[in-house]
């Protein structure tokens, strides 16, 4: 008999939306985290007077009441639309180009195109034909991924899904502080505008503007313990301070895992939130199926990031932060800073999260915390030694707070406590390779177009969620665990 109905690795947002779909259809499911807490990247720590946000910048696709295909229709199917509590961003953000741009886009397309025209004179009529690119693009895109056959898609999506964002922006555009501006989100998905695919960068814009940027009252963590919450409530199982050590088969399909402590544990699936070379790696008494491996060879380990995390003793307003999410970079060319992310050269772009302008409750009266972030690869560190690790992070921290400086001078004044994570931090804490945030690196060959990892694992018995088998981010991801869930329960139905 088997222990479980099915088993889950790893207690991210992949991971606890898979888990707690599966529970509360009925499958009895353990869920395995090699840590003490859930939410892998939607977490939370404590430094003095300060709870610090470990990685959410703005959660898409939560949407006004009511409102249709939104995730309030997910925290509702795991259970825990009415246990949290939204704050909402009304801009999407201020973009600042010291001495060039300097222009806050409000969460509203209207009053966006005004704002934008009053920054960029005699554009108005381009900016509305953009966004409606913008969202014709990403309506017939998720008409596409939900099985429209070819011949009743606007030919449109095939002129312009693909194309660099880089292109679409300069066909649309003279001024490059507009094309700046527009296509700033780029930092979201870790490519640069002339990699990455136009249909990408339209989703995101799109999910902003139509259903609003949103914080949680208490963070990422707040979410993460409601939907662990909702699975325990159900009847799951978790087993936290436990990593999975091999991923049991027979026969050619998954039997189960062996945890860390030796124990095995039987069950006919397994998703894993892991990274994929993690998976396969685990995979114990049958050879990597070779379309995987092929598969693999071709990609490339994505960019990881790096965090200074601040308490600071003064208001939002005294320090001059005007919006939750400011971006701010040194010039408008967008492949410089790219480049920049493969080095330990100054920061040269940072999104800056000020989580008090509509606050999140992690700051004492008086005071804020404040998140700057600047996306880099973890080969950039390769060559610093561990005597000099401190050192160079610190150093590198202060980089950033001279970016930060041309939108808040005198912040570090402010500063009360600090943390500071690199890309050996993200890897350390994730366990992904690289310590990547977004999974491989998002380029065009990424897309739902040409991968197909979650629905094609190549192991029977075995299922892939997250960020490593699509789109990171927190919605996609969210989205992905349940949807893989839902996916396996028809299967099991079926066979009934």
């Amino acid at each position: 008999m088997n222990d479980f109905d099915a088993i889950v690795i790893g207690a991210g947002n992949a991971g606890l939306s898979a888990a707690t779909t599966l529970q509360r259809a009925g499958a009895r499911t353990l869920l395995v985290e090699r840590h003490n807490v859930p939410g892998g990247c939607a977490t939370s720590f404590r430094r003095g007077r300060y709870e610090f946000e470990v990685a959410l910048h703005q959660l898409s696709g939560v949407g006004l009441e009511g409102q249709a295909f939104s995730l309030r229709g997910l925290f509702d199917s795991l259970g825990v639309g009415d246990e949290l509590e939204f704050v909402q961003e009304h801009d999407l953000y201020r973009f600042k180009v010291p001495g060039q741009v300097d222009v806050t886009l409000p969460a509203d397309r209207v009053a966006a195109i005004e704002t934008l025209e009053e920054a960029f004179p005699g554009n108005r009529s381009r900016v509305e034909k953009f966004l409606d690119l913008v969202s014709n693009v990403t309506i017939l895109q998720i008409a596409a991924m939900r099985g429209t056959s070819p011949e009743q898609i606007d030919p449109v999506l095939f002129r312009y899904a693909l194309r660099p964002s880089k292109d679409v922006l300069d066909e649309h555009f003279d001024d490059p502080g507009l094309k700046a501006a527009l296509g700033v989100y780029w930092t979201y998905l870790g490519q640069p505008p002339s990699k990455l695919a136009f249909q990408d960068l339209a989703l995101t814009l799109f999910a902003y503007l139509e259903f609003k940027p949103w914080h949680i009252r208490g963070g990422s963590q707040a979410m993460s313990t409601a939907i662990l919450d909702s699975f325990l409530a159900a009847g799951g199982q978790v087993r936290f301070n436990t990593a999975v050590s091999a991923i049991l088969t027979e026969g050619g399909r998954v039997l189960g895992v062996r945890l860390d402590d030796g124990a095995e544990v039987i069950a006919p699936d397994v998703v894993s939130n892991a990274s994929l070379p993690i998976t396969y790696g685990m995979l114990e008494s049958m050879d990597v199926p070779a379309a995987v491996r092929d598969d693999l060879a071709t990609r490339r380990i994505g960019v990881s990031g790096f965090a200074l995390h601040m308490g600071l003793d003064a208001t939002p307003a005294e320090l001059g932060f005007t919006t939750s999410t400011t971006f701010v970079n040194l010039d408008t060319d967008d492949d410089r800073i790219h480049a920049s992310w493969h080095s330990l050269e100054p920061a040269r772009g940072i999104c800056v999260s000020s989580y008090d302008v509509a606050p999140i409750g992690f700051a004492p009266a008086g005071a804020t915390h404040v998140s700057l972030m600047t996306l880099q690869y973890a080969h950039a560190w390769d060559g610093v030694p561990p005597s000099d690790y401190h050192r160079a992070k610190f150093a590198y921290a202060q980089t950033l707070l001279d970016v930060v400086e041309h939108v808040a001078p005198g912040i570090r004044e402010a500063i009360e406590e600090v943390d500071v994570a690199t890309p050996r931090t993200m890897a350390r804490y994730l366990g992904h390779p690289g310590g990547a945030i977004y999974g491989y690196d998002q380029d065009r060959t990424e897309g739902w177009l040409f991968r197909d990892s979650e629905r094609r694992p190549h192991v029977p018995g075995l299922h892939l969620a997250g960020s490593w088998a699509g789109m990171g981010g927190f919605q996609p991801t969210l989205e992905a665990g349940a949807r893989v869930a839902r996916r396996l329960m028809r299967r099991k139905e079926s066979v009934r």
